[in-house]
Parts: C-alpha cells; structure tokens; sequence
C-alpha cells in the first residue's frame, strides 16, 4: 500500500532543518545538507541586512511543492534520507541495514523475511559527537563487547543480528542485539546503551560521503534518536524594515567616535584579521559597549576591505545584533511603511486618568506602536549536537555555498516601550541590582553564556530580565484574549543599555502567504490593551506554586530563572528568544524585599478593589 509522508516547506529551516532527525508515521528521517538540494526550483529570499551580517551572498527557500509540502523521502525539493539505517522487524526480530538502493518510491521497508511482508521499524538508539557527527550504532560491536577481540574477529557475519525482547525483565534489560550467526549466539542487553562505550566516530553525517569523511577523535556518545542534545539549531532571524529609513551600523556617531578614540583602536585594525583580533575586539567592547556590527563597520571603513570578522575558534559563532536598525524604526517619529512593514502609532487610552490602576498603567508604559504587517526572515547558518557551544557543523557540511537556507514568514504585532524616566529609577534601586546581579553570576558560570550574552549585551542589564519577563507575561495573557496560542506568538527584546532601548515586541509570524488577519493589532488598540496590561498584571501578581515560586533563589536550566516556572511565566521554546531563561516575575510585579516596575499598578488595584467592597 502506498502512503505519502509530506515535510511543509516552512519546517525546512526549523525544526526539520539541515541535520534534524524527525520521525513521521513509524518512520525515521534525516536533513541533507542544502549541498543535496536540487539548483533548479529554489526560492530567493530577500534580506540585505541578515545577509550583511551574517556574511553570506543571499539566502534561498526550498523548491515550492504542491500544497507546500515536500514527499519523504522521495521530495523533489529538500531531500531528506532514511536513518537510522539500522531497522528491525517487529514479527521475527530480524535487524537490516536498510540502503539507499533498498528504498521503494511511496512504500516503506518491508521485511524479507515474513510473510506477508511486514513494515520494519527504525533502532531507537544512533550515536553522536561534539563534533557534530552522527551515525548509527555499531550494533555488531555491541552485541559482542562482551566478548575480547579475538573471538570477535572469528565472527565474520555482520548482517545477522536480532532485536529480541525478553519477558523475564523489564525496560532496557529486557532488550537485547543477539548475533545469530552460526556457532556464535553473542548478545547483550541494552541496559547500560546510553552514555559512552568507547566506539568510533564516524567522522561524518549520514548524508556525507565516503570521501567527506574525517579522523574525529571526539568521544561517541549514545542517545535516543529523539533526545534533546541531538540537535541544536543555530537560527538567526531579521524582521524586513526599509533601509531608506534606518540609519547605518555606524550611525551612532558618539559611540563611534569613542571606538575611535579607544587606546587599542589601532591595534585592532593593524590585525583585524588575525586571531589576536579576538582579544583587541573584546577588550574594546567592554569599555565602549559597541557591538559587533559597529566594530564590522568601523574597520571596514579603516581599512578599506570588509573585515573578516572574529575568528572562528569552532564554537558556536556569535549572533549578530540586528535590533539597533529595528529599534530605530520602531521609535522613529514618523514610522516608515512599506507592504511588508506597515507601523501605526496609537496610545494606551487612558490619558484622562488621574488616580488609580488606570493612571499608573500610563504612567509606567510609554510608546504604543502597531505593526499592522510584519515580515521576517529565518536563516539556518548550522547546527550543533550534544551541547549548544559545540562545533557548529554549517548548513552546507561541503563548505563551497555562500547561501544559506531561509524562510520567509508574515504577520503581525504590538510594540511598547516603558517610561524611561521611570525605568532608570527603578534600575538605580539597591535592591534591583543584588538580585540581577546573583542572576548574573549563575549566568557567567552557564555554558550558555556565549549564546546569551549576544542577547543581552556584554552585561547583563535589570531591564532585560524586567522586560523579558513583561513579554512572556504579556503573551500568556494574550493568548486568552487574542485567541492565538502561546507558541503562535513571538519575542523580540529590544533592552541594550548602550543602545539606550527598553521595549519589547509581542509578534505572530505565520507561514502562510498572508500572514494573519488583525487579531493581534485589534488587541493592541485601546482600551483593549490596557484592560489586556491590567490583567496581565494582576495575574502576575500570583502564582498557583507560591510561595515556592515566589520564594526562589535560582531554578530552571542552570539555575537561570528566579520567580518563574511553568505556572506563571514559561512559553513553548518557538516563542522564546533566550530558551525560557532570564525571567523573574518579582522584578515585574514585586517580593522579597524587591521593588517591581509594575508593583505602583498592583497596589493601586487592590486599593481600588478594597473600596469598591468598602462601599458595597
């Protein structure tokens, strides 16, 4: 029976982009590389300035397909092959090494041995490195390490193995690889399978040739094909706003101009190009606060020639800040407009209020800005395994493509600033400072620091951690009024201190051509907003996991979080730019001897709501 497995073309880039394992209907697939992807058919995808920063020539979309869907594994678009390559039988045990010649277009494998014919099923275990090589488990070598080397090489016949379950045990014990090779009946359950044992590294990844092969010596590590630590993304994304409108990486004249005058200025550019310029970059950053995109600028306009940028060292590369140019537009005096970026400014609505819950939310909240048409970019430069600061394997594992897979997706959102006035006295708080500042130090001693700082800045700054929180609030609560889901709904931090920014911008970006209809905008026009910031307020104010919550001196992945769990702040993944860290609630809202920001709102509501019974 025939049976069609489609892939959208937006999932090409995430989640099933270059390298990603993914399972569909009882069957297992990997990425290609977009060195496999056919020339004829790709889409161009317009971003000068994610291109600009990234250093590439320009980004394409897989092949268009009917319905917007590629056929797996036999797509015409983005090929995708089999793997694990290793299959058992769920009827007679039996394991194959399925090939690619074995494969049959609209059938899955079947097994040789039964009959009828039955659908064989993928190994749930492959083996990685930090290199980023994947491969198959050595099941031959499995099933006989308990054996010393010279009985192994008596037995010749690798493709004889079984997947056996036992019905004396339970879990992995009851699991076993047997070699059923005459004379032999080696076998060894899969209790012990994950973690390292000792065997090779493939040097590869399954779409990779022969020849592309490498001596890795990095330890081989075995996990669920499905495991967590399989597959990190390294995607950058850029909303497309009009350069006619947006001032130059280097249009901040004062913070140039101190570049310019920094003691070891002219070091850097004498080796801008070579590895020492790592340490003159770094150094002159710290002191200036200027990104990397300035630095890029600068040089390029001392010497004459782009600059090469910081040397690789084989870790994750930083990722380029884009939201100086954003920023710019979205605080521009008249917003600028194009067909994929439409901007309107509107107000909260509550201008006339002088006291209570209302007259405070005015007082605390700045710019209200609509984007009635948003479109952004998403590129996938690579990826990692095992951990997120590994080897970066790039999207093209060949190395000879300047392009690099990208889509293209439309919506729309609501952008807000807070007061600065009353942002700079809450930061200047004692009290606001400590507790940044112990979430600061667990952040230093993170393996995400790299990763994250490129986020935050150089130093990590109270408005981040107060706005980031204040968006994945405002997004919980959004998608009880909106009607969007929370993983429908995306961030964008704009909180860099040096940048003199402190807003955020709560988006929904869809794959489909025509983005979305006006839910997020109608919500965003007053008084919907305010009423929306009042009850995102108030339900911030508790949590169902108080005082345990409230109470907490570091929880989540590393410690990273504060008073925030799965109750009261955290979103799905997609919607998050930090991966659900950095966010405490009693920077929002107030607790422990802490001010909040919005902590004036919270008071006055409850005076409001302790007069009203009052009066009853």
């Amino acid at each position: 029976m025939s049976r069609t497995l489609r892939v959208r073309q937006s999932q090409t880039v995430v989640p099933f982009g270059v390298g990603a394992v993914f399972d569909i209907q009882g069957e297992s697939f990997v990425a290609t590389g977009i060195g496999d992807w056919p020339a004829r058919g790709r889409q161009r995808i317009e971003s000068a300035r994610l291109a600009s920063r990234l250093g590439v020539t320009g980004f394409y979309a897989a092949p268009a397909t009917a319905n917007d869907r590629f056929d797996v594994p036999d797509a015409p678009g983005a090929p995708y092959i089999r793997f694990p390559s290793w299959l058992f039988c769920g009827s007679c045990r039996r394991m194959k090494r399925w090939r690619i010649a074995d494969e049959k277009p609209g059938q899955p494998p079947r097994c040789p041995s039964c009959s009828p014919a039955r659908t064989l099923a993928p190994m749930r275990f492959v083996q990685i490195c930090q290199a980023g090589h994947l491969g198959d488990v050595d099941w031959w070598f499995w099933a006989h390490s308990r054996r010393d080397a010279g009985e192994r090489r008596r037995c010749e016949e690798r493709d004889r193995l079984r997947f056996v379950v036992s019905e004396r045990a339970s879990g992995l014990e009851a699991l076993s690889v047997v070699c059923a090779a005459k004379g032999c009946g080696a076998s060894r359950d899969l209790l012990d399978v994950l973690g390292t044992h000792g065997m090779r590294c493939p040097g590869r990844n399954p779409w990779q040739r022969a020849d592309e092969r490498v001596e890795c010596p990095r330890p081989v590590q075995i996990v669920q094909r499905t495991a967590g630590n399989l597959y990190y993304p390294v995607v950058h994304s850029a909303l497309d706003i009009p350069e006619t409108d947006v001032p130059a990486a280097h249009a901040d004249e004062a913070l140039a101009a101190r570049v310019r005058e920094h003691d070891l200025w002219v070091s850097l550019c004498r080796v801008a190009d070579t590895p020492r310029a790592t340490v003159f970059r770094t150094m002159i950053q710290e002191d200036t606060g200027a990104d990397d995109a300035l630095l890029d600028a600068l040089i390029a306009e001392e010497t004459g020639q782009a600059p090469t940028g910081t040397p690789s060292s084989g870790a994750a590369p930083a990722r380029p800040d884009l939201s100086r140019e954003e920023w710019a537009a979205f605080t521009a005096p008249a917003p600028p407009a194009t067909r994929d970026f439409a901007l309107r400014e509107t107000t909260l609505g509550t201008a006339g209020e002088t006291a209570g819950p209302w007259a405070e939310l005015g007082r605390r909240f700045g710019r209200i800005v609509l984007a009635d048409r948003l479109r952004e970019v998403r590129a996938l430069s690579g990826f990692t395994r095992v951990s997120p600061d590994a080897t970066v394997v790039p999207a093209d594992t060949s190395r000879r493509l300047k392009w690099l897979p990208a889509v293209e997706v439309f919506g729309e959102g609501v952008f807000l600033t807070l007061d600065p006035a009353g942002l700079a006295a809450w930061e200047a708080d004692r009290n606001v400072r400590q507790r940044v500042a112990g979430l600061r130090a667990d952040l230093d001693r993170s393996f995400q620091r790299d990763r994250l700082e490129a986020l935050t800045g150089t130093e990590l700054a109270p408005r981040f951690v107060l706005l980031h929180t204040l968006a994945h609030l405002l997004i919980r609560q959004l998608s009880f009024e909106s009607g969007y889901t929370t993983a429908s709904l995306r961030e964008r931090i704009y909180a860099r201190p040096e940048q003199d920014q402190y807003g955020i911008l709560v988006y929904t970006a869809a794959g489909d051509a025509e983005g979305t209809l006006g839910g997020l905008v109608r919500q965003g026009e007053p008084p919907r907003l305010a009423e929306t910031l009042l009850r995102m307020t108030e339900a911030a104010a508790w949590c169902s996991a108080d005082p345990l919550c409230a109470e907490h001196t570091g929880q989540g992945f590393g410690n990273l979080n504060r008073a925030a769990c799965h109750a009261c702040a955290l979103l799905p993944e997609t919607s998050c730019e930090t991966g659900n860290t950095l966010l405490d609630r009693a920077l929002v809202v107030g607790g422990d001897q802490v001010p909040g920001y919005l902590e004036p709102i919270v008071t006055a509501a409850r005076a409001a709501a302790a007069r009203a019974l009052e009066q009853q």
